[in-house]
């Protein structure tokens, strides 16, 4: 895998900002994708795209997308929290494509927690 550059990274938060609609308000979900550099080096990028691609298939404008810088556990990259409306975050580590997926429709959309997956509760 090539490095990335300050130019691929501001192409990645580009991208990200143009697809998702930040918004204040009424929403079923926040997820959060922890995209620091030690994510982006453990493959945030492709768990962020699986993200936005499962949004995108299941048709939902009620889950805001966030991202962050390192969480300070680098060991569990990629990670990504989710906070359902009047639930405790979920914090999942060590989260690739098909975890993400897995994650969007059984915990986002039906409100299971993966605990396979699941390294801390906030």
């Amino acid at each position: 895998m090539a490095k990335l550059t300050i130019a691929d990274l501001k192409k990645i938060k580009d991208k990200v900002h143009s697809e998702t609609s930040l918004r204040a308000g009424e929403h079923r979900a926040k997820v959060t994708v922890h995209m620091g550099t030690c994510g982006v080096a453990a493959g945030a990028r492709a768990v962020m795209d699986s993200l936005m691609g499962a949004i995108s298939e299941a048709n939902v404008s009620d889950v805001i997308v966030t991202t962050s810088g390192c969480a300070g556990l680098c060991s569990q990259e990629p990670m990504v929290t989710v906070e359902l409306t009047g639930q405790s975050p979920i914090v999942y580590g060590k989260i690739d494509a098909n975890k993400m997926r897995q994650i969007f429709m059984r915990h986002v959309m039906q409100g299971e927690v993966q605990t396979p997956f699941a390294i801390a509760k906030v």
